[in-house]
């Protein structure tokens, strides 16, 4: 059976428009020197009008 591991980010209000992350691309390259494999993500909340607020990274325990 393939393991996960899943990392939660939450998106940061830069102003009353849009929202930022910028944790995901060091997240990506720590878990890759792991030996993870990026599956991709999982929005965990999103708000009343749509706007992702949360999400799940996916990473797949390298072979």
């Amino acid at each position: 059976m393939k393991k996960y591991e899943y990392v939660s980010l939450s998106y940061s209000s830069s102003n009353t428009v849009m929202a930022v992350m910028h944790q995901h691309r060091d997240i990506i390259d720590q878990y890759a020197q792991k030996g993870y494999i990026y599956i991709g993500m999982i929005p965990t909340e999103i708000s009343a009008n749509g706007c992702i607020r949360k999400i799940d990274l996916i990473f797949e325990v390298g072979k």
